[in-house]
């Protein structure tokens, strides 16, 4: 599936580019792009909490358009750097975070979904772990998988926006599991390999 996602980006960057060179004549920073991003995962977590899915999907959804520009928007305008592409990151799980939390306080009072939705973080965060412990174990190589970041907010928003949250849940939990394996087992054969 990373793949398709990977496929898709050239034509993404295509027809996002008339917008990307609106920000960048506006002097939009991608930094500020990457924080409204944050600001509307940040906003879904109490409409989500109300059982608010379709608001708190679409909201997901523009979080996730932010995420997919703010580097194209980098790019474009020559302002890329070292501390962007870590600030980038750390807003990303904080946005992964924010729809989780407002989706474990809507199903609080039933165990089983709560459980649910505290999984996901938890390899939701696992899967991006291993991926940054293993290049600071020195890996070059690209560590993908199955079901990376796109894939699990396109997952979510879209189950969001049907109004089917507990289905999007358990998509994206088994994806992320077997996501977090995949990296494990791909980490293990490459800190394997005989140096050089």
């Amino acid at each position: 599936m990373s793949a398709l996602v990977k496929n898709l980006k050239p034509l993404w960057e295509q027809l996002t580019l008339p917008f990307v060179n609106l920000l960048g004549r506006l002097r939009v920073h991608p930094n500020a792009v990457s924080a409204a991003g944050l600001l509307f995962s940040l906003l879904s977590a109490p409409v989500l909490a109300q059982g608010q899915f379709f608001w708190g999907g679409l909201l997901v959804l523009l979080g996730g358009i932010c995420d997919a520009l703010d580097g194209h928007l980098a790019r474009q305008t020559g302002r890329t750097s070292p501390f962007g592409a870590l600030l980038d990151s750390t807003l990303d799980r904080l946005a992964d975070f924010f729809p989780l939390m407002g989706l474990a306080l809507h199903f609080a009072p039933d165990r089983f979904w709560l459980s649910v939705v505290l999984l996901n973080v938890a390899f939701w965060f696992l899967v991006s772990y291993v991926k940054a412990r293993l290049e600071g174990l020195g890996v070059k190589e690209r560590v993908g998988g199955l079901f990376e970041r796109p894939e699990r907010v396109a997952v979510l928003t879209l189950f969001l926006l049907l109004g089917l949250p507990e289905a999007g849940l358990v998509l994206t939990l088994l994806g992320s599991a077997f996501t977090f394996a995949q990296r494990l087992y791909l980490g293990y054969r490459l800190l394997q390999r005989p140096k050089r």
